[in-house]
């Protein structure tokens, strides 16, 4: 049923719970996991001198790299998985990479913000559900469902 599971990742809660379900759905199914990393040039303190190669040079050598943490599970799991880093509007990246890998399912955390603050920020999960034309599974941190 499940070939290619994207877990989009910013090392929050709720992408560590996704990354859990995305896991555990990958190795029901015989399935692979990639570990995608969006940085949001819109918020990133990134000089606007550095290319794509550079910023993903600087994510994976960090000690914050959020795909890490999902690739030692997919290890421990033994469990297949890809990790991809990506500069730009987070909800669209997800797109154009899901489109690009022929993802069949997207897991994906919630924050669950609520009103001014949803309204100011806005939802990237939102953005995706509404955009993307496969699947997406949304797991709530907290009740991890």
């Amino acid at each position: 049923m499940y070939e290619t599971i994207l877990v989009p990742t910013d090392g929050s809660p709720g992408a560590e719970a996704a990354a859990a379900h995305a896991v555990a759905l990958a190795k029901a199914h015989g399935a692979t996991v990639h570990a995608l990393y969006v940085v949001d040039v819109r918020m990133s303190p990134i000089s606007a001198d550095m290319d794509h190669d550079e910023v993903v040079a600087l994510v994976e050598e960090s000690d914050r790299n959020p795909t890490a943490a999902v690739l030692d599970r997919a290890e421990a799991a033994d469990v297949p998985a890809v990790e991809a880093i990506r500069l730009g509007v987070p909800h669209r990246c997800i797109r154009e990479y899901a489109e690009a890998e022929g993802v069949d399912l997207v897991v994906m955390g919630t924050h669950g913000r609520t009103g001014i603050q949803h309204a100011l920020i806005g939802s990237v999960t939102e953005r995706v559900v509404r955009t993307l034309d496969v699947p997406v599974l949304t797991i709530h941190p907290e009740r991890g469902d």
